[in-house]
């Protein structure tokens, strides 16, 4: 089983956020006990970058899974566009939806607590950790 975590749930475990980074903690534990894996992106690196980290600690912050447990995705040229349309539809942030378009291109269930992603369900139905443990 693939996991999309949403870029705060992997601040909420890295910077140890009230009760967020234990649930986050919880979750990611059990994806490795289960010897599952989680996808990431160009996008996760670029919404980190943006929050101030510097690319050093952002592998460090994905050093908190054993690479066997890491799958890297790429974005295509249609994802991108098609997340453009949908965010400028529904007002939502580009990132956001591209988000959702990798988790269901890749068959991940989507991690978050934002709800933005309640809007676009429909691409990927977003799953809060406390859901999944």
């Amino acid at each position: 089983m693939l996991y999309n975590l949403d870029t705060s749930i992997w601040l909420d475990y890295y910077e140890k956020r009230n009760g967020a980074g234990e649930y986050a903690k919880k979750l990611i534990n059990k994806i490795i006990r289960e010897n599952n894996a989680i996808i990431y992106s160009n996008i996760h690196i670029a919404e980190l970058k943006n929050q101030g980290y510097s690319i050093d600690q952002i592998y460090k912050i994905f050093r908190i899974v054993q690479p066997d447990n890491m799958r890297k995705v790429h974005t295509s040229l249609e994802q991108i566009n098609a997340a453009r349309t949908i965010a400028a539809e529904k007002r939502l942030p580009k990132g956001d939806v591209l988000q959702a378009i990798l988790s269901r291109d890749n068959f991940a269930i989507m991690v978050t607590k934002d709800r933005h992603f309640k809007l676009i369900s429909y691409i990927a139905e977003p799953k809060r950790p406390e859901e999944l443990i």
